[in-house]
């Protein structure tokens, strides 16, 4: 436990004053007396220690901040959502979505928060989002696989997402001409790939580090490595894909709750507005109309 909660304050931020040896000894990582951290430990304690925090900082910022000019120079998409509604997300759908939402709910902002764990002051808020975290990896473990099969068919990427993003779904101006999507549009079926897949790797990653017992020592030497060389690597890869989650989340939310009026009731009721799904998934709204 005391080796757990060590290691966790990798991700709350380090002492840039510390030396790198320091940095490794007080994770637990590296025990005292050893002199040399290797090349992994070198390159996991210049990124843990110097890079990881200000590309957080300025992922958070520079994704808020763009969708902030773009809210305010191009506006969101408007659409009439009195008449024909068109069925578009099952109950099902529905429920493993939601479930998948509370999860990424409490894992971006607690791992935020320990990544900025010293601007925080640490303590017992810290680590209270610690456990906040771990219980949104538990809730997403329940939804990802259900997610992954059920939208699986319909995220293959197909030549029309090609020419959604040449013209960036059309977002980039206030026009609503039809845009060529079918039910899932390039930015969305990219989203799922990162949440579920990525997701994936997030859950054995952590896992790793939670974990951190003299039971990995299998798992490192399965992978030809040493125990304290998995959990560095671990540390780094959980780290870079938690900086693509945290953007693609961020933009997630921004396309539901503001880019597209009326948008999250979609997940509500299960039904999309005519015009939203003729402009919007055109394609999909084409193969409607010859059913």
């Amino acid at each position: 436990m005391k080796k757990l909660v060590l290691l966790m304050w990798a991700v709350a931020g380090l002492n840039a004053q510390s030396t790198p040896l320091d940095q490794e000894r007080i994770l637990g990582i590296l025990p005292y007396g050893q002199t040399q951290t290797g090349q992994l430990g070198q390159l996991w304690t210049l990124w843990q220690g110097h890079y990881f925090m200000w590309l957080f900082l300025g992922v958070v910022l520079g994704v808020c901040l763009g969708f902030l000019v773009h809210y305010l120079v191009i506006g969101p998409k408007q659409f009439k959502h009195s008449g024909q509604k068109i069925p578009f997300f099952t109950l099902f759908n529905r429920i493993i979505h939601w479930i998948a939402g509370v999860s990424f709910i409490l894992l971006v902002p607690t791992g935020l928060i320990m990544i900025f764990g010293d601007f925080f002051g640490g303590g017992a808020f810290v680590r209270f989002c610690r456990i906040a975290h771990s219980v949104g990896c538990v809730i997403f473990m329940v939804a990802v696989l259900p997610m992954l099969f059920m939208w699986l068919k319909d995220m293959i990427l197909s030549l029309a997402d090609f020419k959604w993003l040449i013209i960036m779904g059309g977002y980039l101006s206030k026009e609503h001409k039809p845009v060529p999507a079918y039910k899932f549009n390039a930015g969305q079926k990219t989203w799922f790939w990162i949440a579920t897949l990525g997701g994936l790797v997030m859950i054995a990653s952590g896992g790793v580090l939670y974990f951190n017992t003299a039971d990995l020592s299998a798992i490192a030497d399965f992978f030809g490595l040493y125990q304290i060389s998995l959990l560095r690597l671990s540390a780094l890869v959980h780290n870079f894909f938690g900086l693509v989650l945290v953007g693609f989340f961020i933009v997630h939310i921004y396309m539901s709750l503001f880019a597209i009026k009326g948008s999250l009731q979609s997940m509500i009721d299960g039904n999309k507005a005519e015009e939203e799904v003729k402009v919007l998934h055109s394609l999909y709204y084409q193969e409607k109309l010859r059913a």
